[in-house]
């Protein structure tokens, strides 16, 4: 059984082997999100990780009803912790990465530890919300200093059901606090966050484990599922994401589609040049061994909160029509850059659009359809970019883009971005962050044998993928990259 947590919804998907085939089931979907709380420093947006264990607790006891369960991984997004006090209880709910709390944090890490200095021992690209800076952030703050244990969400939701303490280290890798050569916690990091600001975090941070690594057993609150094997998958959900692309051989690029693309190649070893940092490349460790050299690309998170605001305002839009009307919009009529910092919070994100557009000289869009269209002609390009300088950087060869998760189902942002990239894209599975957790935890407890290459065989023999080619030339979205510089 999968537990897969997404920013908007966490679910449950029971998976089961038959014939060397993967058949998978969602057995429970519960929803989640950030919650913004007001406290004496001002509002705070936490997650409601309570909420998110009773969804797991219901959904695995569902899942398992009819037959118990042969093992449990769990899987969410990175960087985000929970801390416990001397008591093991909860202090307070985790803060979402998407508060403004790490604002400037990074700076102050830089003045004692130099940006490329950091890089040269991470390998992670800089972003405000990298544990390292939240802690930086958190320094002084009084959950803090009554935390005596820090764990990663997917840790801290498996500390709950196994009572054992563990960094998985595809997570961890994304923490800024690893080191990406020795793939353990970073002494020089570990001793500035002491040092410099008060953080103790050696003492806060558990050993890291590899993914296929069995935890514990679940305890008798899984009710039926209770007494499985807990094991550590790829528990960044990128990682696992990655594990179930269907690839033959290591020529490919990836981007793994959802609130956020991550787009970028598969390595032996971490890349960690200069020139990788100046780009905000990152390594993260994955499955067996594996590098991720990638660039975090602001994925549909930009037309999931203009169908939020176009929700609130009284318009209920049918995505499958929207797209329907977007594909009729002329190609790159309005491009914006998606990683610009304006787009991260949530808010109005058609406004925020149309004023950058207006900024850069560009009719801003005006309906739903235009506004659908320059997010999708603005992330083809985004991942135009990142894919062509991952592969430069690194000197991996590209012949072919596999997009997994939510965006393999877009078929309009597939074709674009086979357009823009000039290379065939393969699209599928979709559900690819919980079939990688699921192949993980089939190897781990004995069902699967074999290498990670041996895993993807059995994605492609189980689901179908579908190919889309390049139709048009390549000019125009050079041109339209020249209007962001």
């Amino acid at each position: 059984m999968a537990v897969d947590l997404g920013a908007s919804s966490g679910r449950v998907v029971a998976g089961r082997l038959e014939g060397g085939l993967l058949h998978t089931e969602e057995a429970a979907r519960f929803p989640n999100g950030p919650v913004p709380v007001p406290t004496a420093h001002g509002e705070r947006l936490h997650w409601d990780v309570l909420s998110l264990y009773s969804g797991i607790l219901a959904g695995l006891r569902a899942a398992a009803a009819d037959g118990g369960a042969a093992s449990v991984g769990v899987d969410s997004w990175a960087v985000d912790y929970g801390l416990l006090d001397a008591d093991g209880e909860l202090v307070g709910n985790p803060v979402h990465y998407r508060d403004d709390r790490t604002d400037g944090a990074a700076e102050r890490v830089f003045e004692d530890l130099p940006a490329e200095e950091l890089y040269a021992v991470n390998g992670l690209q800089v972003q405000p919300f990298n544990t390292l800076f939240q802690l930086v952030a958190a320094s002084g703050s009084a959950h803090l200093a009554s935390a005596r244990d820090l764990l990663l969400l997917p840790d801290l939701l498996g500390h709950w059901l196994t009572g054992e303490r563990v960094a998985e280290l595809t997570n961890a890798s994304t923490t800024g606090m690893v080191d990406a050569g020795t793939r353990d916690w970073s002494q020089r990091c570990l001793d500035l966050l002491r040092d410099r600001h008060g953080v103790p975090a050696a003492d806060l941070l558990p050993r890291i484990v590899a993914p296929g690594t069995v935890v514990g057993h679940l305890g008798p609150a899984a009710g039926p599922a209770s007494g499985a094997p807990l094991v550590a998958v790829g528990s960044h959900d990128t990682a696992s994401a990655v594990a179930a692309v269907p690839a033959e051989r290591r020529t490919f690029a990836y981007i793994s589609s959802g609130t956020w693309s991550l787009v970028g190649v598969e390595l032996d070893a971490p890349v960690r040049t200069e020139q990788g940092r100046a780009e905000n490349f990152t390594n993260e460790l994955g499955v067996d061994g594996t590098v991720r050299y990638l660039r975090n690309v602001t994925g549909l998170w930009l037309l999931q909160e203009s169908l939020r605001v176009w929700k609130e305002r009284g318009t209920e839009v049918d995505l499958d029509g929207l797209l329907e009307r977007a594909a009729r919009v002329p190609a790159l009529s309005c491009v914006v850059d998606v990683d610009d910092a304006r787009f991260r919070p949530p808010g109005d994100m058609p406004a925020r659009i149309a004023a950058y557009a207006a900024e850069t000289g560009q009719r801003p869009p005006e309906t739903d359809a235009e506004v659908a269209r320059c997010v999708f002609d603005s992330l083809a390009l985004a991942y135009r970019r990142a894919v062509r300088r991952a592969a430069e950087l690194s000197g991996a060869g590209v012949e072919v883009v596999h997009v997994v998760g939510g965006g393999a189902r877009n078929t309009l942002l597939c074709r674009l971005t086979a357009d823009a990239t000039g290379l065939p894209v393969v699209a599928g599975p979709a559900e690819a962050t919980a079939v990688g957790n699921l192949l993980v935890q089939a190897r781990a407890v004995g069902a699967l044998d074999g290498d990670l290459w041996d895993l993807r065989r059995v994605v492609g023999d189980s689901f179908a993928v579908h190919t889309y080619r390049p139709e048009g030339a390549t000019a125009p979205w050079e041109a339209a990259e020249r209007r962001l510089v």
